[in-house]
């Protein structure tokens, strides 16, 4: 091999071991925990990004704080807390799901709280989680905390999800209805709808990809090869409700009527509302057509299938969910 062959050689070996490591570091950053959350300094709130941790059924967590630069202490704002999926973070969740981007625009408080163990996860059910976490603790805890350091208005408290944190925004819904006045979520991994009774209607809207290759449309045991191989590792279930049927069970919860209109489909996008329900909780499901595991209108994720971009569903949970006020706050 001459000189020049062998030059060739390392500049394309080390090009190699820079994708490696890129791609691990990239990987880490998105799936690991989120780096604001190592920080050891407990930040207070203030217009732009910081972090908090706090003490939660004796475990160490943390959470990620957006405040609008229009923020002011003498103003209560709204909150929106917005849970990552399954080997994630806070910070793929803000890449994913801009709702940081639409608050600088609306003028309310963002939260990207962070799951627990690793795979990072939420207690959404049955084992998703371990019996030494309290996910449920944890968001009455965090609303707390926030309220401690920032003018929240606690009328107007919305909970959304993304797969896992979906599943983990619907166990929200059964167990701390008292604490939100609606909830969304989006590719939302439901484990089970059993004993499920909120002490409240709460509005809800969803939205779910006809071709997810993780969380099927229609229900089942989990698809992809990772997933699968992390639930081995956790213990996790591997079987979720169909979105059409864990809507419909939410739908008789909240005391709409059986039947739902149709919404009219735009594109790739249809749906049905279910309407008629008790204090006007509607529930509200979106389809995509071809649609992944994905995030409508947000950050595309190609391995995990097509994001659709016909609809924008941050911005649509934020036209739903601000309707809604939790009755009996000032």
């Amino acid at each position: 091999m001459t000189p020049k062959h062998r030059q060739i050689l390392l500049m394309a070996l080390l090009a190699i071991l820079v994708l490696v490591v890129a791609v691990v570091i990239g990987t880490y950053w998105m799936v690991g925990p989120a780096p604001r959350c190592q920080l050891p300094e407990q930040a207070s709130a203030e217009a732009s990004w910081t972090a908090r941790t706090l003490v939660s059924g004796g475990l160490k967590r943390c959470y990620y704080l957006y405040a609008p630069p229009t923020y002011g202490s003498s103003q209560p704002l709204p909150v929106v807390f917005s849970f990552h999926g399954w080997l994630s973070n806070p910070e793929s969740q803000a890449l994913i799901s801009g709702w940081h981007k639409l608050a600088k625009q609306e003028g309310f408080l963002v939260v990207y709280p962070q799951g627990q163990k690793f795979p990072q996860r939420w207690d959404s059910g049955e084992t998703w989680g371990d019996s030494d976490v309290d996910d449920v603790q944890f968001f009455r805890d965090m609303l707390e905390d926030l309220s401690s350091i920032a003018s929240v208005d606690r009328s107007r408290v919305y909970v959304n999800g993304f797969s896992n944190g979906g599943g983990m925004t619907v166990r929200l819904g059964c167990e701390a209805a008292d604490l939100m006045a609606a909830m969304g979520t989006v590719a939302g991994a439901i484990v089970s709808m059993e004993d499920c009774n909120p002490s409240r209607p709460v509005p809800l809207m969803a939205f779910h990809g006809t071709a997810d290759p993780i969380v099927y449309y229609e229900g089942g045991d989990m698809r992809g090869w990772l997933m699968r191989w992390g639930a081995s590792l956790t213990d996790s279930p591997t079987y979720f409700v169909g979105v059409e049927d864990w809507t419909a069970t939410w739908a008789e919860s909240n005391g709409c009527e059986p039947t739902p209109e149709a919404i009219p489909p735009q594109d790739d996008v249809s749906g049905v509302r279910y309407t008629g329900c008790d204090r006007n909780a509607q529930v509200l499901l979106y389809t995509i057509d071809g649609g992944g595991h994905t995030w409508p209108g947000g950050w595309p994720i190609p391995a995990v299938g097509k994001t659709s971009e016909d609809i924008d569903a941050t911005e649509e949970l934020w036209a739903f969910l601000q309707q809604y006020r939790l009755e009996g706050q000032p």
